[in-house]
Formats: C-alpha cells, structure tokens, sequence
C-alpha cells in the first residue's frame, strides 16, 4: 500500500576536510585521516550529515560529488611559497593537505558548492585566491590569539553591516580562537567582513550567489551556536554536484 506521508527531505551532506596524523587509539599508534569531533557534532545540530573527506589521492571531483557543501577545517600552516614568502621558524605546514585541499576548493569554487573556511580553513581560501598571511601574529599583536599550547583564546569580533557575517551572526559575535597566522593581503574577490579589537582580519567572504565564507576563529568551539554550520546547510540544500 502506498503511503499518504511524503518521504522527508534528505539532509544536506556537508563535506569536512580531515586532518592526517599519527594518531593513537585502542592499542595503535597508526597514521590516521581524523577529525575533532566538535566539527561533527556541530554539523548534525545544523541539521547536516557530516561526511568525512581524507586527504589521500587524487580523486578530488568524485569526492565532491558525494557532498552539497565543503568545509575546510583549522588545522597546519598553509605551505609560505604558496604565496611567495620564505617560512617563518615557526610556520609548520602540510604541503600534501595543501594539495588536496587547495585542489578541492578550486573545484568547489568553480561548481558554486557553498563554503565555509574555519581558522587554518580560512587562510586556504586566502591564498587560493591570490593572498597573502602574516605568518606568526605574536611578532605584531601578542598572544591573545593564541595564549597558549591547546587553549583556545576569547574575544569578540566585529561584523561589518551588510556582510554575510553579519546576516548570519549579526554586528558583532564573541568567538573562541586558536592561530598564530592571518590574512595579510586579500584574495581576488574576497572582501574582508569581521575584525578582532586588534585589527586582525577575522572573517573573509566572497561576493556573489553562492556561500563562501571563512572565519578565523573556531566556531565548532561553541556547542550551543551552531548558527555558521546552519548557515551553510540551509545553503546546501538542492545543491547536489
């Protein structure tokens, strides 16, 4: 017998890069494709399906095919001759997450997937589009971004009227922060949209229909506001690559 009920909409499978490390888990120390899990537990609150997307091969197009929307995630530095610098002493990077992941923005650029960049995320887009990054904050503006090893810095940070940030967060939002690096000079076609008390660039985002948006900050961080994940969801949905 037929049913009267419709089938709920599927959920918006939104994409999160991962990070590959050596790892210990159960009785391994094994290299491993993993995640925070803060990451995915934003994404179901959202409303999404978290897939997970390891930074192994060539296979970029197909993996985004499988998924409506992309975030790259915090994590290393961008690799400094990217952009044209010599690194800093304490710049450490992952040229082969690099090349996965620059690989798969540039696709999800060019097929108007939605985009969010979170901290390490954000510099990506950046330097994918033309920019640069100042490699070591603490030379310029101190700590406060980064107080410590594995503590996350507070603050606030101040949305700029009319921006996609500020539509989804509203003038201002407090933020929880981890980075040592930031956006120097601006990608082609990004606009910067949200600052920190210092000046520091804290969100970039790019004109036209499609969410691209990236935060320097860790918003994952903040179990109770998943509003940035939601954000990208609603801007999933029917988008199907």
């Amino acid at each position: 017998m037929a049913s009267n009920v419709s089938d709920p909409a599927p959920r918006p499978r939104i994409g999160l890069t991962t990070y590959l490390e050596s790892t210990r888990f159960g009785v391994w120390q094994t290299e491993a494709a993993v995640l925070h899990r803060p990451y995915l537990d934003a994404v179901v609150r959202a409303g999404g399906v978290p897939v997970l997307l390891p930074p192994i091969g060539t296979g970029h197009a197909e993996l985004l095919s499988t998924v409506d929307a992309l975030v790259l995630v915090g994590g290393a530095d961008v690799e400094p001759a990217r952009y044209g610098a010599a690194p800093h002493p304490r710049t450490v990077t992952r040229p082969d997450r690099d090349e996965f992941e620059f690989a798969l923005l540039g696709l999800a650029l060019a097929r108007g997937v939605p985009v969010l960049g979170v901290c390490r995320g954000m510099e990506v887009l950046n330097v994918a589009l033309g920019g640069t990054l100042v490699q070591h904050l603490p030379d310029l503006v101190g700590t406060a971004h980064q107080p410590e090893v594995a503590v996350y810095g507070s603050g606030t940070v101040t949305l700029a009227e009319g921006s996609l940030a500020a539509a989804v967060l509203g003038p201002e939002t407090a933020c929880r922060c981890y980075h040592h690096q930031a956006v120097d000079r601006l990608g082609t076609g990004l606009r910067a949209s949200g600052w920190a008390a210092d000046g520091t660039v804290e969100a970039v985002e790019l004109g036209g229909e499609t969410f691209v948006l990236g935060v320097q900050w860790h918003p994952e961080q903040e179990p109770e506001d998943v509003r940035l994940f939601a954000a990208l969801v609603d801007a999933s949905r029917g988008v199907r690559t």
